[in-house]
């Protein structure tokens, strides 16, 4: 995989010196931000390809600056935090980040969960495949990575855009939680919560009444399936 422009954000030099180390040697360059007002500039005037967020921040804090960031940008964010409740890992998830990875925690497995990130928003569903999937209105183009409904631009993550095209290669599948977790992140065990987190907010793009969902729903017991509407 070709490597990327990573943005560190974390205002304690050490965690930031052992962060940027690992994803050196992954072959990826990093640039390093303390304060989360900088952070936002330096992501919005030249985009990288990850950014790698702490919550605890100076300035501007890690939530709110991915919640500012999502309005201007798909790029994939990782989400570095202290906070380990499962209520603090929702919020990071609905406000927009892809992934998170908990304090203390292993550089290597955050530098695995980048690679991750990066190889899909990449497009890892489809490595040579230029296929395009379409339910009525709704149009997903895997080659290019993007999405329209009713020829309208839809801006999705990394993890959105994997999800949504998995379902649609399956209409009518019923998957659970923990099978999406591990053909959609690629995971084996984690929090299945994460799905529940990111189905909500692909509803809220894609579905004409996010509260009454067509297109994804909801089968009790089990998890989710895509209903095509054509």
């Amino acid at each position: 995989m070709k490597p990327g422009r990573i943005l560190v954000v974390d205002d304690d030099p050490t965690v930031a010196e052992v962060v940027a180390r690992y994803l050196v040697r992954d072959g990826h360059s990093v640039e390093c931000v303390a304060d989360g007002r900088q952070a936002l500039q330096a992501a919005l005037d030249d985009p990288p390809d990850l950014v790698v967020l702490d919550l605890m921040l100076p300035g501007m804090d890690g939530l709110e600056v991915c919640r500012r960031l999502r309005e201007r940008s798909p790029v994939p964010i990782v989400m570095l935090t202290a906070l380990g409740a499962e209520t603090d890992r929702l919020v990071g998830l609905e406000t927009g980040a892809d992934d998170y990875v908990t304090k203390p925690f292993s550089p290597r497995e955050l530098a695995l969960r980048v690679k991750s990130v990066l190889r899909r928003s990449r497009g890892p569903l489809a490595a040579a495949d230029s296929a395009v999937l379409r339910d009525e209105d709704l149009v997903v183009d895997v080659g290019a990575h993007e999405v329209t409904l009713a020829g309208e631009p839809v801006s999705l993550t990394a993890r959105e855009f994997d999800l949504l095209a998995f379902l649609l290669r399956s209409p009518r599948q019923a998957f659970s939680r923990d099978a999406l977790l591990n053909r959609v992140w690629g995971w084996s065990f984690g929090d299945s919560s994460t799905v529940t987190v990111h189905v909500r907010r692909l509803r809220e793009k894609i579905e004409k009444d996010p509260t009454a969902p067509a297109r994804i729903v909801t089968v009790w017991g089990v998890g989710y399936r895509y209903e095509p509407v054509a």
